[in-house]
C-alpha cells in the first residue's frame, strides 16, 4: 500500500481553506497535515511538517507565494509546491514557475483535475495547463537570449511527453531509452530554450509553438 500524499495550503482566506481540506478529506488517498494563512507561515509549517505537496495561493497579506516559493527552493524543501490561485496574469504565473513551483493552477480547475494534479506533483512531475502555459512569453523573448537552436525530433519526443506530465521513467519506457539518456535531452532542450526546469520548458514550448 502507498501511503496518503500529506498536503499543505495556504491561502489567506479561510472558506477558502475549509473548502479545500474538505475536499481532500473526502477523496482517499490525501492527508491534509496543516494550513497557513500566508508566505512565512507556509515556509515555517513547510519545515515542521514536511509535507509532500503545498498548495499554494500568491498574493496574500503578511507574505506572498511567490516569495514563500523562493524561499523554500532556496532551502531546498522536499515539498512540491503547486499554486493554486485565481490570477493568470504573466505578473503571476512567470515569477512563481521561475522561484520553483512545479505547477500552476487556476481555483476554478475541476476538483478531479485539482486531485490528479497533486498526484503529479508529488512524483515531481509539471503541473502546467495550456491556458496558463501559454500567458508565459516575457521571458522568453529577449534579443540574444539562449533557445533560438532548433530541437531536435528526440527532443522534441521527450518535451511532448513531459508536458503530459510523464516521468523520467516512463519517457524511457516509452522511447526505448536509458533514464541516464532522457536527462541527457532534458539538459540539452533546457539549454536551447533557455529554461532551468520541466515546468519552464513546457511554458516556453507552447509559447513558441513548439507544442500545440
Amino acid at each position: 500500500m502507498t501511503s496518503d500524499i500529506s498536503v499543505l495550503i495556504v491561502d489567506d482566506h479561510p472558506v477558502v481553506r475549509d473548502g479545500l481540506r474538505g475536499m481532500f478529506a473526502s477523496a482517499p488517498g490525501f492527508a491534509v497535515v496543516g494550513e497557513a494563512s500566508n508566505g512565512v507561515e507556509a515556509v515555517e509549517r513547510a519545515a515542521v511538517l514536511d509535507p509532500d505537496v503545498i498548495l499554494m495561493d500568491l498574493r496574500m497579506p503578511g507574505g506572498g507565494g511567490v516569495d514563500a516559493i523562493r524561499e523554500l527552493t532556496r532551502a531546498r524543501a522536499r515539498a512540491k509546491v503547486l499554486v493554486l490561485t485565481t490570477y493568470d496574469t504573466d505578473s503571476d504565473t512567470l515569477p512563481a514557475i521561475e522561484a520553483g513551483a512545479t505547477g500552476y493552477l487556476l481555483k476554478d480547475a475541476p476538483r478531479d483535475e485539482l486531485f490528479t494534479a497533486v498526484r503529479a506533483a508529488a512524483q515531481g512531475r509539471t503541473v502546467l495547463s495550456p491556458a496558463v502555459a501559454s500567458r508565459l512569453v516575457s521571458a522568453v523573448r529577449a534579443p540574444g537570449a539562449p533557445g533560438n537552436e532548433t530541437l531536435s525530433a528526440r527532443e522534441r519526443e521527450v518535451l511532448a511527453l513531459v508536458a503530459k506530465g510523464t516521468s523520467n521513467r516512463e519517457i524511457a519506457r516509452e522511447l526505448f531509452i536509458s533514464e541516464a539518456t532522457v536527462k541527457t535531452h532534458l539538459t540539452h532542450l533546457y539549454a536551447k530554450l533557455g529554461v532551468k526546469d520541466r515546468a519552464a520548458a513546457v511554458a516556453t514550448a507552447y509559447e513558441r509553438g513548439i507544442l500545440g
